[in-house]
């Protein structure tokens, strides 16, 4: 579960710092790569909640 919550941090990471180029600086290219990193984060995200409510049980 730690290497998943390391994983969240990379990809969170990496979503913000292409959000903000597309935001503050106009980048196109960015604003996908916000977006795919956005998605990679939901599943994970979802991910990360499966395996917290198994580690509850």
């Amino acid at each position: 579960m730690k290497e998943l919550v390391e994983k969240i941090n990379a990809e969170y990471q990496e979503f913000a710092a292409n959000a903000c180029a597309q935001v503050e600086k106009g980048n196109k290219a960015a604003g996908a790569r916000a977006r795919k990193a956005a998605l990679a984060l939901m599943k994970d995200l979802k991910d990360f909640r499966k395996a917290s409510v198994e580690a509850t049980k």
